[in-house]
Protein backbone atom coordinates (compact mmCIF):
# COMPACT_ATOMS: atom_id res chain seq x y z
CA UNK A 1 0.00 0.00 0.00
CA UNK A 2 3.03 2.20 0.18
CA UNK A 3 4.77 1.50 -3.12
CA UNK A 4 7.92 3.61 -3.93
CA UNK A 5 7.01 6.68 -6.43
CA UNK A 6 9.69 8.55 -8.43
CA UNK A 7 8.45 12.05 -9.36
CA UNK A 8 10.64 13.29 -12.38
CA UNK A 9 10.68 16.80 -12.55
CA UNK A 10 9.74 17.67 -8.30
CA UNK A 11 10.94 20.93 -8.84
CA UNK A 12 8.55 21.96 -11.59
CA UNK A 13 5.46 22.96 -11.53
CA UNK A 14 3.39 19.97 -11.77
CA UNK A 15 6.14 17.80 -10.30
CA UNK A 16 6.07 19.57 -7.43
CA UNK A 17 1.65 19.47 -7.15
CA UNK A 18 2.04 16.18 -7.74
CA UNK A 19 4.21 15.87 -4.47
CA UNK A 20 1.59 17.51 -2.50
CA UNK A 21 -1.39 15.59 -3.80
CA UNK A 22 0.88 12.21 -2.63
CA UNK A 23 1.68 13.68 0.98
CA UNK A 24 -1.77 14.63 0.96
CA UNK A 25 -2.49 10.70 0.62
CA UNK A 26 -0.58 9.89 2.57
CA UNK A 27 2.36 8.42 0.70
CA UNK A 28 5.45 8.70 2.12
CA UNK A 29 7.98 6.55 0.01
CA UNK A 30 8.62 9.33 -3.12
CA UNK A 31 12.38 10.03 -4.41
CA UNK A 32 13.11 12.50 -6.39
CA UNK A 33 16.52 14.22 -7.57
CA UNK A 34 17.27 17.41 -9.24
CA UNK A 35 19.09 17.82 -12.18
CA UNK A 36 22.53 18.37 -10.66
CA UNK A 37 22.29 14.78 -9.40
CA UNK A 38 20.71 13.23 -12.36
CA UNK A 39 20.85 14.11 -15.66
CA UNK A 40 17.85 12.71 -17.39
CA UNK A 41 19.17 13.24 -20.93
CA UNK A 42 21.72 11.01 -20.20
CA UNK A 43 20.94 7.24 -20.26
CA UNK A 44 23.56 5.35 -18.72
CA UNK A 45 23.11 7.70 -15.60
CA UNK A 46 19.31 7.19 -15.93
CA UNK A 47 20.06 3.62 -16.13
CA UNK A 48 22.10 3.72 -12.83
CA UNK A 49 19.54 5.46 -11.49
CA UNK A 50 16.53 3.01 -11.98
CA UNK A 51 18.87 -0.21 -11.16
CA UNK A 52 20.00 1.46 -7.80
CA UNK A 53 16.22 2.66 -6.72
CA UNK A 54 13.73 0.12 -8.52
CA UNK A 55 10.55 2.45 -8.02
CA UNK A 56 7.06 0.87 -8.19
CA UNK A 57 5.95 3.60 -9.81
CA UNK A 58 6.81 6.63 -12.24
CA UNK A 59 5.12 10.11 -13.01
CA UNK A 60 7.03 11.32 -15.67
CA UNK A 61 6.38 15.19 -14.84
CA UNK A 62 10.36 16.52 -16.61
CA UNK A 63 10.38 18.50 -19.46
CA UNK A 64 12.10 21.25 -21.40
CA UNK A 65 9.15 23.92 -21.16
CA UNK A 66 8.69 27.94 -22.01
CA UNK A 67 6.63 30.29 -23.88
CA UNK A 68 6.40 30.99 -27.63
CA UNK A 69 9.45 32.74 -27.61
CA UNK A 70 11.16 30.46 -26.08
CA UNK A 71 9.89 27.63 -28.38
CA UNK A 72 10.46 30.12 -31.23
CA UNK A 73 14.53 30.69 -29.67
CA UNK A 74 15.65 27.21 -29.23
CA UNK A 75 13.91 24.83 -31.01
CA UNK A 76 16.75 22.12 -30.76
CA UNK A 77 17.08 21.75 -27.65
CA UNK A 78 12.99 21.84 -26.87
CA UNK A 79 13.18 18.58 -29.12
CA UNK A 80 16.45 17.10 -28.48
CA UNK A 81 15.65 17.38 -24.22
CA UNK A 82 11.84 16.25 -24.37
CA UNK A 83 12.92 13.47 -26.55
CA UNK A 84 16.19 12.15 -24.43
CA UNK A 85 14.11 12.75 -21.12
CA UNK A 86 11.22 10.58 -21.94
CA UNK A 87 12.56 7.74 -23.91
CA UNK A 88 15.66 7.40 -20.93
CA UNK A 89 12.79 6.91 -18.99
CA UNK A 90 10.39 4.85 -19.90
CA UNK A 91 13.04 2.72 -21.48
CA UNK A 92 15.14 1.91 -18.55
CA UNK A 93 11.62 2.01 -16.64
CA UNK A 94 10.82 -0.99 -18.17
CA UNK A 95 14.14 -2.29 -17.94
CA UNK A 96 13.77 -2.83 -14.11
CA UNK A 97 10.57 -4.07 -14.36
CA UNK A 98 8.11 -0.75 -13.52
CA UNK A 99 4.98 -1.92 -14.06
CA UNK A 100 3.05 1.75 -13.70
CA UNK A 101 4.38 4.74 -15.10
CA UNK A 102 2.35 7.89 -16.09
CA UNK A 103 3.74 10.75 -18.93
CA UNK A 104 2.61 14.01 -18.94
CA UNK A 105 2.23 15.86 -22.32
CA UNK A 106 0.24 18.87 -23.60
CA UNK A 107 -2.41 20.42 -25.26
CA UNK A 108 -0.04 21.30 -28.10
CA UNK A 109 -0.11 18.05 -29.49
CA UNK A 110 -3.34 18.92 -31.24
CA UNK A 111 -3.39 20.42 -35.10
CA UNK A 112 -3.24 23.94 -35.13
CA UNK A 113 -6.92 24.05 -36.49
CA UNK A 114 -8.34 21.13 -35.02
CA UNK A 115 -12.05 21.02 -33.96
CA UNK A 116 -13.00 22.57 -30.64
CA UNK A 117 -13.22 21.51 -28.59
CA UNK A 118 -10.42 19.17 -29.12
CA UNK A 119 -11.29 15.52 -28.52
CA UNK A 120 -8.38 12.90 -27.46
CA UNK A 121 -8.96 11.43 -31.62
CA UNK A 122 -8.08 14.88 -33.24
CA UNK A 123 -4.30 13.85 -32.89
CA UNK A 124 -2.15 13.57 -35.86
CA UNK A 125 -5.02 14.63 -37.88
CA UNK A 126 -3.39 18.08 -38.90
CA UNK A 127 -0.72 20.35 -39.38
CA UNK A 128 0.54 21.15 -35.78
CA UNK A 129 0.78 25.21 -34.55
CA UNK A 130 4.44 26.17 -35.84
CA UNK A 131 5.95 27.72 -32.87
CA UNK A 132 5.64 24.96 -30.70
CA UNK A 133 6.18 22.00 -33.28
CA UNK A 134 9.62 20.52 -32.37
CA UNK A 135 7.98 20.80 -28.44
CA UNK A 136 4.74 19.05 -29.90
CA UNK A 137 6.65 16.43 -31.63
CA UNK A 138 8.27 15.27 -28.59
CA UNK A 139 5.35 14.99 -26.44
CA UNK A 140 3.37 12.94 -29.57
CA UNK A 141 6.55 10.43 -29.32
CA UNK A 142 5.93 9.96 -25.39
CA UNK A 143 2.32 9.30 -25.67
CA UNK A 144 3.54 6.91 -28.39
CA UNK A 145 6.50 5.26 -26.64
CA UNK A 146 4.04 3.87 -23.61
CA UNK A 147 1.42 2.90 -26.22
CA UNK A 148 4.47 1.08 -28.26
CA UNK A 149 5.40 -0.55 -24.65
CA UNK A 150 2.59 -1.56 -23.58
CA UNK A 151 1.55 -3.17 -27.05
CA UNK A 152 4.77 -5.69 -27.35
CA UNK A 153 5.04 -6.21 -23.57
CA UNK A 154 1.54 -5.38 -21.64
CA UNK A 155 0.78 -8.80 -21.57
CA UNK A 156 4.17 -10.23 -20.93
CA UNK A 157 5.70 -8.07 -18.41
CA UNK A 158 2.41 -6.80 -16.78
CA UNK A 159 3.49 -3.36 -17.71
CA UNK A 160 0.83 -0.35 -17.97
CA UNK A 161 2.40 3.18 -18.72
CA UNK A 162 -0.88 6.01 -19.43
CA UNK A 163 -0.47 9.34 -20.48
CA UNK A 164 -2.38 12.73 -19.45
CA UNK A 165 -2.53 15.89 -21.91
CA UNK A 166 -2.94 19.36 -19.70
CA UNK A 167 -4.40 22.19 -21.01
CA UNK A 168 -3.44 25.53 -20.10
CA UNK A 169 -1.85 25.07 -16.73
CA UNK A 170 -1.22 27.84 -13.53
CA UNK A 171 -0.54 28.11 -9.69
CA UNK A 172 2.26 27.75 -7.09
CA UNK A 173 5.90 27.54 -8.67
CA UNK A 174 4.88 28.62 -11.89
CA UNK A 175 7.57 30.79 -13.74
CA UNK A 176 6.96 34.12 -13.79
CA UNK A 177 9.84 35.28 -16.19
CA UNK A 178 9.27 38.40 -18.56
CA UNK A 179 10.05 37.20 -21.50
CA UNK A 180 9.53 32.90 -21.40
CA UNK A 181 6.44 32.95 -19.34
CA UNK A 182 3.08 31.53 -20.04
CA UNK A 183 -0.41 34.16 -19.79
CA UNK A 184 -0.95 33.83 -16.64
CA UNK A 185 1.96 34.16 -14.59
CA UNK A 186 2.92 37.24 -17.70
CA UNK A 187 -0.34 38.70 -16.52
CA UNK A 188 0.11 38.52 -12.63
CA UNK A 189 3.76 40.07 -12.73
CA UNK A 190 2.37 42.74 -15.22
CA UNK A 191 -0.98 43.71 -13.38
CA UNK A 192 1.09 43.50 -9.58
CA UNK A 193 3.78 46.18 -11.54
CA UNK A 194 0.54 48.38 -12.78
CA UNK A 195 -0.31 48.30 -9.29
CA UNK A 196 3.02 49.17 -7.30
CA UNK A 197 3.73 52.29 -9.89
CA UNK A 198 -0.10 53.32 -9.90
CA UNK A 199 -0.08 53.17 -13.77
CA UNK A 200 -3.06 54.50 -15.22
CA UNK A 201 -3.71 51.33 -17.43
CA UNK A 202 -2.18 47.64 -18.22
CA UNK A 203 -1.76 47.04 -22.16
CA UNK A 204 -2.68 43.76 -23.12
CA UNK A 205 -1.32 42.12 -26.83
CA UNK A 206 -4.15 41.40 -29.27
CA UNK A 207 -8.10 42.13 -29.61
CA UNK A 208 -8.74 40.27 -25.64
CA UNK A 209 -11.29 38.08 -28.02
CA UNK A 210 -9.05 34.74 -28.14
CA UNK A 211 -10.41 32.18 -25.87
CA UNK A 212 -8.62 29.95 -23.67
CA UNK A 213 -8.98 27.00 -21.09
CA UNK A 214 -7.13 27.22 -17.70
CA UNK A 215 -6.43 24.92 -15.12
CA UNK A 216 -5.13 25.01 -11.62
CA UNK A 217 -2.09 23.45 -11.39
CA UNK A 218 -3.33 21.03 -8.12
CA UNK A 219 -6.26 20.04 -9.90
CA UNK A 220 -4.08 18.39 -12.90
CA UNK A 221 -1.55 16.18 -10.16
CA UNK A 222 -5.12 15.21 -8.54
CA UNK A 223 -6.04 13.96 -11.82
CA UNK A 224 -2.54 12.61 -12.76
CA UNK A 225 -2.54 10.42 -9.35
CA UNK A 226 -6.43 9.28 -10.17
CA UNK A 227 -5.60 8.43 -13.42
CA UNK A 228 -2.45 6.42 -12.34
CA UNK A 229 -4.30 4.83 -9.77
CA UNK A 230 -7.50 3.74 -12.13
CA UNK A 231 -7.88 -0.14 -12.46
CA UNK A 232 -6.70 -1.56 -15.45
CA UNK A 233 -9.90 -3.09 -16.74
CA UNK A 234 -11.58 0.91 -16.09
CA UNK A 235 -8.73 2.60 -18.23
CA UNK A 236 -8.99 0.30 -20.97
CA UNK A 237 -12.44 0.62 -21.37
CA UNK A 238 -12.39 4.03 -21.69
CA UNK A 239 -9.06 4.19 -23.92
CA UNK A 240 -7.77 2.32 -27.03
CA UNK A 241 -4.37 0.76 -27.62
CA UNK A 242 -3.01 3.28 -29.97
CA UNK A 243 -6.01 6.13 -28.69
CA UNK A 244 -5.29 5.88 -24.96
CA UNK A 245 -3.97 9.46 -23.86
CA UNK A 246 -6.77 11.57 -21.68
CA UNK A 247 -7.75 15.66 -22.00
CA UNK A 248 -7.48 16.54 -18.35
CA UNK A 249 -9.37 20.45 -18.28
CA UNK A 250 -11.61 22.27 -16.67
CA UNK A 251 -13.93 21.66 -20.38
CA UNK A 252 -14.97 25.55 -20.18
CA UNK A 253 -12.99 28.70 -21.41
CA UNK A 254 -12.95 32.55 -21.01
CA UNK A 255 -12.16 35.64 -23.31
CA UNK A 256 -8.52 36.81 -22.88
CA UNK A 257 -10.31 40.10 -21.80
CA UNK A 258 -12.36 38.51 -18.90
CA UNK A 259 -9.02 36.58 -17.93
CA UNK A 260 -7.64 40.11 -17.68
CA UNK A 261 -10.62 41.66 -16.02
CA UNK A 262 -10.67 38.54 -13.45
CA UNK A 263 -6.60 39.14 -12.56
CA UNK A 264 -7.48 42.90 -12.17
CA UNK A 265 -10.14 41.71 -9.67
CA UNK A 266 -8.18 39.50 -8.17
CA UNK A 267 -4.64 41.71 -7.65
CA UNK A 268 -6.65 44.88 -6.88
CA UNK A 269 -5.98 47.36 -9.73
CA UNK A 270 -7.92 50.13 -10.07
CA UNK A 271 -6.45 50.96 -13.61
CA UNK A 272 -8.10 50.67 -17.26
CA UNK A 273 -7.52 47.23 -18.90
CA UNK A 274 -6.30 48.37 -22.63
CA UNK A 275 -5.82 46.08 -26.17
CA UNK A 276 -3.62 46.41 -28.67
CA UNK A 277 -5.05 44.90 -31.89
CA UNK A 278 -1.67 45.20 -34.07
CA UNK A 279 -0.14 42.05 -31.58
CA UNK A 280 -0.84 38.83 -32.85
CA UNK A 281 -3.69 37.29 -30.94
CA UNK A 282 -2.70 33.57 -31.48
CA UNK A 283 -5.30 30.92 -31.73
CA UNK A 284 -8.84 32.04 -32.22
CA UNK A 285 -10.00 29.17 -29.61
CA UNK A 286 -8.10 26.13 -27.70
CA UNK A 287 -10.34 24.17 -25.69
CA UNK A 288 -9.93 20.47 -24.42
CA UNK A 289 -12.70 18.21 -24.79
CA UNK A 290 -12.70 16.60 -21.19
CA UNK A 291 -15.46 14.12 -21.44
CA UNK A 292 -13.05 10.77 -21.00
CA UNK A 293 -11.73 12.06 -17.96
CA UNK A 294 -15.09 12.77 -16.44
CA UNK A 295 -16.17 9.28 -17.58
CA UNK A 296 -13.41 7.98 -15.77
CA UNK A 297 -14.71 9.63 -12.69
CA UNK A 298 -12.81 13.06 -11.99
CA UNK A 299 -13.51 16.55 -13.05
CA UNK A 300 -11.57 19.70 -11.81
CA UNK A 301 -12.61 21.64 -8.78
CA UNK A 302 -10.55 25.45 -8.35
CA UNK A 303 -12.57 27.92 -9.72
CA UNK A 304 -10.73 30.16 -11.39
CA UNK A 305 -10.56 33.34 -8.88
CA UNK A 306 -9.55 31.08 -6.78
CA UNK A 307 -6.95 29.92 -8.22
CA UNK A 308 -5.61 32.93 -9.28
CA UNK A 309 -5.80 34.17 -5.75
CA UNK A 310 -3.78 31.49 -4.53
CA UNK A 311 -1.27 31.90 -7.34
CA UNK A 312 -0.86 35.57 -7.08
CA UNK A 313 -0.24 34.24 -3.08
CA UNK A 314 2.52 32.05 -4.52
CA UNK A 315 4.23 34.85 -6.91
CA UNK A 316 3.75 37.73 -4.03
CA UNK A 317 6.08 34.88 -1.74
CA UNK A 318 8.74 34.39 -4.27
Amino acid sequence: MNPKIYVAGHRGMVGSAIIRILNGQGQTNIITRTHAELDLTNQAAVRAFFETEQPDQVYLAAAKVGGIHANNTYPAEFIYQNLMIEANIVHEAFKVGVKKLLFLGSSCIYPKLAPQPMREDALLTGTLEPTNEPYAIAKIAGIKLCESYNRQYGASHGIDYRSVMPTNLYGPGDNYHPENSHVIPALIRRFHEAKLNNAESVVIWGTGTPMREFLYVDDMAAASVHVMNLDKATYDANTQPMLSHINVGTGEDITIRQLAETMGKVIGYPGRIEFDPTKPDGAPRKLMDVSRLRDLGWQAKVGLEDGLAQAYADFLKR
